[in-house]
């Protein structure tokens, strides 16, 4: 009578937690912005979901945080089995397991499609449609990928969460986005790449105390000299966290949502600052609002942005 009770509140405990509710989670969508066109690149290649990828990657890295991700570069906690590359080793199912380890994240996506597309464990999946997700997570659950009881579900709610399906459908990615996965980690104090952002038809990263150009141009593999030039300022100067750093040469004008709607200048801005938080160049932010570079603007000044 014990043992059935026991059997049935552990059926229950995984229900509750495969029903639970998960949180949007910033790590997770930092992740997701990272890679999602990694993940594109490799589902028109191997024809695997990008959805399935960046779900599997974020559930079994923890967002790029865990011990095989930072100290391997795994991502998919990919074992050993029939690998002659790099190792590295945690406790899994068993202590000091083995597991596969590369120099880069790129590495470790491109292995993990191979794995499942070269596996004829995994053979049947690919007969399944590429926007059908679910039935792509419950079938990895069920060819044993994961020994997790409620594996499929939690890719699942990763899917559906941070609408991940949306990349089940493109066509293309951004080259640029993908290419920073080839770059080997740790290169900042932190060990991890700077989160890299869209805007205004440019790429931007936020710096971190104690960045300089040339540490961030050799992080992104751009000259560090144009990256200053860029933002319009000099190669040696001292860079400051949450400083916007532009990774190509700025707009002549704001966003077009930003037509007809004016920037009002708050407390401690400058031009300069203004300029950079939507993405224009300097002079050019002069010239629409037809003022000269030496007028100190105040609180409260109305400037044209389009």
């Amino acid at each position: 009578m014990k043992k059935k009770t026991f059997v049935l509140l552990f059926i229950l405990a995984i229900a509750i937690t495969a029903n639970a509710q998960m949180k949007w989670n910033q790590q997770y969508q930092t992740y997701i912005d990272q890679y999602k066109d990694l993940a594109v690149e490799e589902m028109l290649k191997y024809n695997i979901p990008a959805s399935i990828t960046l779900a599997q990657g974020v559930f079994e890295s923890r967002a790029g945080l865990s011990d095989l991700a930072t100290k391997g570069n795994n991502h998919f906690g990919i074992k050993c089995h029939d690998w002659t590359g790099a190792t590295t080793y945690h406790d899994d199912d068993e202590k000091s397991e083995c597991f596969r380890a590369y120099n880069n994240v790129y590495e470790s996506y491109e292995d993990h499609s191979k794995f499942l597309a070269e596996n004829t464990r995994y053979k049947k999946l690919f007969s399944l449609d590429r926007t059908d997700y679910q039935s792509w997570a419950w079938g990895l659950k069920e060819c044993g990928y994961a020994t997790n009881p409620i594996y499929a579900q939690k890719i699942i709610q990763i899917i559906e969460l941070y609408n991940l399906g949306q990349y089940d459908h493109a066509t293309k990615y951004d080259k640029f986005m993908a290419k920073r996965s080839t770059v080997d980690k740790p290169l900042t104090k932190e060990g991890f790449l700077h989160p890299i952002y869209i805007y205004n038809d440019n790429y931007y990263l936020y710096a971190r105390e104690g960045d300089t150009f040339k540490s961030i141009g050799k992080e992104v593999e751009l000259s560090y000299r144009n990256i200053a030039k860029y933002n319009e300022r000099d190669k040696n100067d001292v860079l400051h966290k949450g400083d916007i750093v532009y990774l190509k040469k700025k707009q002549r004008k704001a966003e077009k949502q930003f037509k007809g709607h004016p920037h009002i200048v708050q407390p401690n801005e400058s031009m300069y600052d203004i300029a950079q938080k939507y993405g224009i160049r300097l002079k050019y932010l002069y010239k629409m609002n037809q003022l000269s570079p030496d007028y100190q603007i105040k609180v409260g000044d109305s400037l044209r942005i389009r």
